[in-house]
């Protein structure tokens, strides 16, 4: 069993305006660093092996913050756990994006599908928890993952069944959902944490 917390990134200033980031790098700004440090924070009470984190620059800054808080190893990188492609809404206000295609369920010209996220990061976590197996068996692990919110909604979404996040529910910035992997297995243990 590898316990897997993932974070949300640290605010940039594409979340301060509302809009849409997707796959364009955009780092954290002040008050995205500060959300990292008080996520590190927050984890510090518990025992953590490793960090893994989306190559974009907000992820990765944000998990290489909480890694130097917790004397953690430099974060791991995984292509898989970037946040959703938006295509053509991709920079888009949200209230532009939703009056434009309606919902996040739209097929948005050259957007990637909510499935399509989740099985990508699916395959992101099977990697990291055989990984952390390995490396501790037959001891947990715990693992700190920091992505981005469309990646861990999608999980979420995944995992429930599609009841979980509910319509309003926010994954905010620093916040922590934790899930529980085991061979073949993901189960949501606490949604949205450290809130």
């Amino acid at each position: 069993m590898t316990l897997l917390t993932l974070v949300r990134h640290g605010q940039t200033d594409w979340n301060l305006a509302r809009r849409i980031q997707g796959s364009t790098d955009i780092p954290l700004n002040d008050t995205g660093r500060a959300d990292a440090r008080w996520a590190a924070g927050q984890l510090a009470g518990g025992v953590h092996h490793t960090i893994y984190a989306s190559p974009l620059k907000r992820a990765r800054e944000t998990a290489e913050i909480i890694a130097a808080e917790l004397g953690l190893d430099t974060p791991a990188l995984d292509a898989d756990l970037r946040e959703r492609e938006f295509g053509e809404g991709e920079g888009m206000l949200v209230a532009d994006y939703l009056e434009t295609y309606g919902d996040w369920d739209a097929e948005v010209p050259g957007a990637e599908t909510l499935q399509g996220v989740a099985d990508r990061a699916l395959r992101a976590l099977d990697r990291i928890a055989l990984d952390a197996r390995r490396r501790s068996a037959p001891l947990a692990e715990s693992v700190i993952v920091v992505a981005h919110g469309g990646v861990i909604r999608s999980l979420i979404d995944h995992v429930s069944g599609g009841t979980l996040p509910r319509v309003g529910d926010i994954i905010r910035n620093g916040s922590a959902t934790r899930f529980e992997a085991s061979p073949g297995s993901l189960r949501l243990l606490e949604e949205t944490v450290l809130l």
